[in-house]
């Protein structure tokens, strides 16, 4: 029978482990994500912290709508932030799911 906090510390420490592997490129999608969100801002005429507040909340596929753009090579740099949102919330899921397996199977075999 595996120990819930065996799984859990098992979990963390791979975890972890996957972020450290991963963050070159995690901290590289978040640049380009602020940069583009940037690119926004100062083709919107917007505030530069509207721009990157938009990068995230776009990035991350909430889309609140308070701050949209307005013309359309704001609106392509818009897509390009959504989908490099994606890739990062997938590589974020999939390490957990990486780590949350290697946990399982480590707990299982002890």
């Amino acid at each position: 029978m595996t120990d819930a906090k065996s799984v859990r510390r098992l979990f963390m420490r791979e975890l972890w482990r996957g972020l450290h592997i991963v963050w070159p490129v995690l901290s590289g999608l978040v640049v380009f994500m602020n940069l583009l969100g940037l690119a926004v801002a100062m083709q919107e005429g917007w505030p530069l912290m509207d721009g990157i507040y938009f990068s995230f909340v776009t990035g991350l596929t909430i889309g609140y709508g308070d701050v949209v753009p307005k013309t359309g090579i704001s609106r392509v740099i818009a897509v390009l932030i959504g989908l490099t949102g994606i890739v990062l919330t997938g590589i974020v899921v999939a390490v957990a799911v990486e780590a949350l397996r290697a946990g399982l199977d480590g707990a299982g075999s002890e």
